[in-house]
């Protein structure tokens, strides 16, 4: 039998747009997770109350 499918590849080192398409992924894994994790707990995103803003320094 031959092991053409089983061969070890060279070790290449990925590309930038490889690179950024992989974070971006995980980005997107993250934040889904966390936004069913939000949903559970009954809450939707933009149900919080904004943040209030400092004065302006003079």
């Amino acid at each position: 039998m031959q092991r053409a499918m089983n061969a070890p590849q060279s070790p290449r080192k990925p590309t930038k747009e490889e690179r950024l398409a992989a974070k971006l992924r995980e980005n997107l894994r993250r934040r889904k997770a966390q936004a069913r994790a939000v949903s559970a707990l009954g809450e939707s995103p933009d149900s919080k109350p904004p943040l209030a803003k400092s004065p302006p320094e003079s």
